[in-house]
């Protein structure tokens, strides 16, 4: 299940920052976590979700550059939206292209800041939806037996029963059988939703 109130994680070394954004955040309906440090928050507890950072570029140890390498090596579904009062372009564009949502430059407005945390918070939402049905795909494929697994690949491509049947050395009959079980395994009505399913 989804946390029905969304997680937005602050990291910066900024003192009165932190209390800003913390205010600003629950002031509209998100709950703020705050790490003074890249190190405060790797040692934290795995996120709750759906989740995004508001992460600062520059701080003592870890950066926030080097934080974001950090969590994409760890692939978690964690959007990042940077703050920062030396950014240029250069560095906003490496960033970005790492998948950034965002990067504001200090001072920023609250409602730029809450558009960025907005589109983050969607963005892991539906990346955890995505790997949600990831999952419950995969755990209908892995109830087919390994000579369902054969069928299906086989009608996939488009062959007729009586074709697969002297592919794989079976009856037509037997070829029927099998196909039928896999439509009801993976809940697929028809050969076109089952192309689909498997892609």
């Amino acid at each position: 299940m989804m946390d029905p109130q969304p997680t937005v994680f602050v990291v910066d070394d900024d003192a009165s920052v932190r209390k800003g954004l913390s205010r600003l955040l629950a002031a509209h309906g998100f709950r703020a976590r705050i790490f003074e440090s890249a190190m405060e928050f790797l040692a934290s507890d795995t996120p709750e979700r759906p989740a995004c950072m508001v992460l600062d570029v520059r701080m003592p140890g870890i950066d926030g550059l080097r934080l974001q390498e950090i969590l994409i090596e760890q692939a978690p579904i964690l959007p990042i939206v940077f703050i920062s009062g030396h950014g240029d372009i250069p560095m906003s564009v490496k960033t970005m292209k790492r998948g950034a949502v965002d990067f504001l430059t200090k001072p920023f407005s609250e409602e730029d800041l809450l558009r960025a945390v907005r589109d983050a918070l969607e963005e892991s939402r539906l990346e955890w939806e995505r790997r949600g049905e990831l999952s419950a795909r995969n755990e209908r494929l892995g109830q087919l037996s390994p000579r369902e697994w054969e069928v299906m690949k086989l009608v996939v491509t488009g062959m007729l029963n009586k074709q697969i049947g002297a592919e794989l050395g079976i009856a037509e009959k037997t070829v029927k059988i099998h196909r039928g079980r896999v439509m009801q395994k993976l809940m697929v009505k028809s050969v076109a939703e089952l192309v689909r399913f498997v892609d």
